[in-house]
């Protein structure tokens, strides 16, 4: 369905006698209760620089738990050396130090108390050589040393205890013949015995030459798991081939292509645009591999070589495929505002590892997307039908997925680490239990399945109420996307639903803006914030948009005032009066040049007479190295606004997201007046409630129809970002905005009495008007008292 119309006028009167209550709108979906059932909640984010110094370029690419479950055990490759994590207390984890090594380590296991790190001591692609090194985890002690032969990949550990396996990689060297394999030397796989001491174990070599179709002088062992009979599967990505080993007999028993997919029903093109209607046949080329049970396993589809299927598939070990995830781990990443559009014409969101666990009596299986930030969860139960249980969001490239049932824990290490971004490599700890994260708190309607691709959406810039409709609000796409799309978001479903989507067209034509900000006009349309970059080719705009979302009008900035904006121009627009008193606000996120140091700018544009004035806005002081700006606007009444006030910073830096007021002073008009703001709501603390990586973007801030305040993250589209969305509830208006009544700092989450507590609401709910008019029928909260100013006013 389009973007509901802003229809109905806002009704002014000094006096009005009674409360009209809102009848249930029809047709109006079913509000989806909380779920009962239990699932995972997120206890901690861990950046790993923690273990070292934050000015050190660190990874966490491959973990392993203790057999007691309380000590991580990850690998940091550029660092060269093990970083350790205390888990005692999951939900505050604590750093132990980092063993150094003489190489780059690839992967880590744990047999009773030692921890097996494998490491690629090679001179380059083609001197390949390896080394295990075992290490008493009590000690911190190297224990022995033996020589891989090889290049080594990963590592696992029998349950049985009597074997390891090490796949010797050799990979080919990107950069020859642009990848084409074969490259020597190739591939194989080495068996430990584990009896007796470290010392004494002994390696036998197992050959993987001649199985694969596809380059099979060049085995190139990935991914290997052990099921409870000693046999391993190894994946084969680059050669699309998957082996079982016989650990006893050091034989290949059975070995099998990986095959290809056809998938229907995907983006295949990076183009701005998430299109998932179109259709590629794949290779699979399997990463991540585990045994579901002693005859079934899973493998991640990851692609690396010229293929990557998107999902996961379950085979039995005779190669015969159980069941295929299609098209659906990209969907779910979509309508979950975490698909990575800028992989479209590669391998979506790569599914990487896997990991198996019972929790709650369910077999479960944990499927990580390297791209997309997060690992979904599968009740396995019947394998050839799983059943999505949960997303989990993590940090940026989550590699390593280990589960802990003892512990009902699920450990998650991402290895991509960006400073200057504000991302760093990090270890999420996740406990099943009765309490589930917060995560979803915004989506789009999908199940795994459903034939229709769901609703994308990401990069959400601005709120805005949607007159007539209480419970809905409008936010817009930034230019991340292309073309700018207006999509609908019911605020009365938990998580809040993402049902529609409408978009922005100019002459006939979808056009892209990079818009920062959306407010429905009371007479029907949207004004929304364009932000240039500064030059005359991108300038600044506001544009009144139609009902159907197509360009109407396009204003400019006056020339002396666009001559000084830097490339941190408009970020926020409000709309107050109707037709002859329409007036368009503005922010401007950072200070002009010439304007004092610290001061921002609020633009107001009158409609009818085309002039503009201005407002001073003194920000808070930035956290050294970083820079404060204002991120949204939002009228509270038609001369009390609302700003979201933020840092550019995330994770352990994100010190400044607030909601500050402020009033309209008399003297706008005549030069730079400075208004005075007033605290309303510290919105770090709900950042950081779910335990992830704090967010930068807090850039949406609505009082929707129903009187209710809403806040929403932008995730920047998954690039170089985590993607993870927050929609937060902050409660009654007239909590959030009037301190006296239980808001300001220490406010903002309480569910107040939905009815706006009293203050005026923009865009609040139509006035229905049948037959002669003598029947009214009020959608929403009518009327809206701000006390503090002792003003009445009935807005509709």
């Amino acid at each position: 369905m389009p973007v509901p119309r802003a229809t109905g006028r806002l009704v002014r009167t000094a006096m009005v006698a009674g409360l009209i209550t809102a009848p249930a709108m029809i047709g109006q979906a079913a509000v989806a209760a909380p779920a009962d059932d239990p699932g995972f909640a997120r206890l901690a984010t861990v950046p790993v620089y923690l273990n070292s110094a934050e000015d050190q370029e660190t990874v966490a690419e491959i973990s392993a738990v203790s057999t007691d479950g309380k000590t991580v055990i990850s690998t940091d490759s550029p660092g060269e050396r093990l970083g350790f994590l205390d888990i005692s207390d999951p939900a505050k984890p604590k750093p132990l130090g980092t063993f150094p090594l003489r190489g780059e380590p690839t992967s880590v296991a744990v047999f009773h108390d030692f921890v097996l790190a494998v490491v690629n001591t090679s001179e380059d692609f083609v001197n390949t050589s390896g080394e295990l090194v075992v290490i008493d985890l009590k000690t911190r002690t190297e224990v022995a040393k033996h020589d891989l032969g090889g290049q080594p990949d990963s590592i696992a550990v029998a349950p049985s205890g009597k074997y390891a396996a090490i796949a010797i990689e050799n990979e080919r060297d990107e950069d020859v013949n642009d990848g084409e394999i074969p490259q020597q030397p190739a591939g194989f796989l080495q068996v430990i015995d584990l009896a007796g001491q470290p010392a004494d174990w002994k390696l036998n070599q197992v050959a993987m030459t001649g199985l694969a179709k596809v380059a099979p002088s060049d085995p190139e062992p990935e991914y290997i798991s052990i099921n409870g009979k000693n046999q391993a599967v190894v994946t084969l990505q680059e050669n699309n081939h998957i082996a079982i080993v016989d650990l006893k007999t050091k034989k290949v028993v059975k070995h099998f292509s990986a095959g290809q997919v056809t998938l229907k029903g995907v983006d295949t093109e990076e183009d701005g645009t998430i299109d998932q209607s179109e259709t590629i046949t794949v290779s699979r080329e399997p990463d991540g591999v585990t045994w579901i049970d002693d005859n079934t396993f899973a493998t991640a589809n990851e692609g690396d070589y010229v293929g990557g299927s998107r999902g996961f598939t379950v085979w039995n070990r005779n190669g015969k495929v159980v069941y295929d995830a299609g098209n659906s781990f990209d969907r779910l990443a979509a309508a979950h505002g975490l698909y990575p559009e800028g992989r479209s014409d590669a391998k979506g969101t790569e599914p990487e590892g896997v990991a198996f666990g019972e929790f709650g009596g369910k077999p479960v299986l944990f499927v990580n997307s390297e791209r997309g930030n997060f690992v979904a969860a599968y009740d396995v139960s019947k394998p050839k039908d799983p059943k999505f249980l949960q997303i989990m969001p993590t940090t940026n490239g989550p590699e390593g997925v280990t589960t802990v049932p003892s512990r009902n824990l699920l450990v998650v290490s991402s290895e991509e680490d960006l400073p200057d971004d504000g991302i760093r490599a990090s270890v999420t700890i996740f406990q099943y239990g009765d309490k589930k994260s917060a995560f979803p708190t915004i989506r789009s309607a999908y199940e795994p399945g459903q034939r229709k691709a769901p609703i994308s959406w990401g990069a959400l810039s601005g709120l805005s109420p949607v007159p007539g409709q209480p419970d809905q609000l409008v936010s817009i796409t930034d230019n991340v996307y292309t073309p700018t799309r207006l999509l609908t978001i019911d605020t009365a479903q938990e998580p809040a639903l993402v049902n529609s989507e409408l978009t922005v067209t100019k002459d006939g034509k979808p056009v892209g803006y990079d818009a920062e900000g959306v407010a429905a006009r009371a007479g029907g349309g949207y004004w929304i914030a364009v932000e240039g970059d500064g030059t005359a080719d991108k300038p600044n705009l506001i544009v009144r948009l139609d009902a159907k979302g197509a360009v109407q009008e396009e204003i400019p900035l006056p020339a002396e005032v666009a001559a000084n904006v830097t490339s941190n121009g408009f970020e926020g627009v409000a709309v107050t009066g109707d037709n002859g008193t329409e007036q368009v606000w503005v922010a401007v996120q950072r200070e002009l040049k010439g304007d004092p140091k610290g001061t921002v700018r609020i633009g107001r544009y009158s409609v009818a007479d085309k002039t503009w004035a201005w407002l001073g806005y003194q920000l808070d002081a930035a956290p050294a190295g970083a820079w404060v700006g204002l991120s949204e606007l939002v009228a509270v009444d038609d001369d009390t606004f609302a700003v979201i006030e933020r840092d550019n910073q995330r994770g352990l830096k994100a010190t400044v997201k607030k909601v500050y007021t402020f009033d309209v002073p008399a003297s706008i008009g005549t030069g730079l007046p400075t208004v005075a703001k007033t605290l309303a709501v510290d919105l770090l603390p709900l950042l950081q409630a779910d335990n992830g990586w704090v967010q930068d973007k807090v850039e949406g801030l609505g009082i929707a129809g129903n009187g209710q305040v809403y806040a929403v993250t932008d995730n920047d589209g998954v690039e170089d970002a985590t993607g993870e969305t927050v929609f937060m509830r902050l409660g009654a208006a007239d909590k959030v905005f009037n301190p006296a009544n239980g808001g300001g700092a220490g406010g903002g989450e309480g569910e107040g009495d939905g009815d706006g507590g009293g203050l005026p609401v923009t865009g609040a709910s139509a006035l229905l008007i049948g037959g002669t008019g003598a029947a009214v029928v009020a959608i929403g909260a009518l009327l809206f008292v701000r006390a503090r100013k002792a003003k009445l006013r009935f807005t509709a």
